[in-house]
């Protein structure tokens, strides 16, 4: 991928901020490589939402998958809660050149909450609902060459893709106490990642990418994007993995 592309990646999550009733957890790019293997990650982003994820590699070809994210934050005229939690089972396989090409499917679900406040910081509006989700998920990755050198240490640098189609339903939905007709979306979420070995199976890894909504309407908007920093550890690796 060409820098200016990636450096357009990476800054579009910081460009986009509309209020919406969801925000999306990290697509999981554990790009396993053998039986056996497990994957975890802890990250964060610039809205202080948190993600969890693990995978386990059954056998040779097919694992699961799982991610719980969370975000509590609290600004002048509102305060968001949302928890969300998603599972899938995946077919992976390396190819050749160190390449990994995973296939996944799940579901996931939540809740979501947003109180509304005025200038007198009185709340004026309460909307709550549960979440509920179904998608398809691939990623694509390859272990390059290139490292990055810092204080006369090289630190390998792996650069990977996911493409997840996603549907996305708001049921239970209510304003004020008032149940509210259910509302749904589907999303498209093309993401990138680069991974630096940090030491041992300890990589740090920066996610980006953006969200595309194909409904218009008030509550799942497409207005969060995807952006997140954080630790990863594949344990039980192969030499063909990462």
């Amino acid at each position: 991928m060409k820098l200016p592309l990636r450096l357009l990646l990476l800054l579009l999550p910081l460009l986009t901020g509309c209020a919406s009733l969801y925000f999306p957890p990290p697509p999981h790019a554990p790009m396993l490589t053998q039986k056996g293997e497990f994957y975890g990650s802890l990250s964060t982003n610039q809205h202080t939402n948190f993600a969890l994820q693990g995978a386990y590699a059954f056998t040779n070809h097919l694992a699961a998958a799982g991610t719980f994210s969370s975000l509590h934050r609290q600004k002048s005229d509102r305060t968001e809660d949302i928890d969300f939690g998603e599972a899938s089972l995946g077919y992976f396989t390396r190819l050749r050149d160190g390449r990994v090409l995973e296939v996944y499917g799940g579901a996931g679900g939540g809740h979501t909450r947003r109180l509304e406040r005025d200038e007198a910081q009185r709340t004026t509006r309460t909307l709550d609902g549960d979440l509920a989700k179904v998608f398809a998920q691939v990623n694509f990755a390859r272990k390059k060459q290139k490292t990055l050198r810092i204080f006369r240490h090289d630190f390998p640098l792996t650069y990977g893709a996911a493409l997840r189609l996603s549907y996305l339903r708001l049921h239970d939905f209510r304003i004020d106490g008032q149940l509210q007709p259910g509302i749904g979306n589907m999303f498209f979420e093309p993401i990138t990642f680069t991974r630096t070995q940090l030491v041992g199976p300890v990589q740090l890894q920066l996610m980006s990418g953006q969200i595309i909504g194909f409904h218009k309407n008030n509550y799942l908007k497409a207005a969060n994007s995807v952006f997140q920093l954080g630790l990863v550890i594949n344990l039980g690796e192969g030499k063909a993995g990462f």
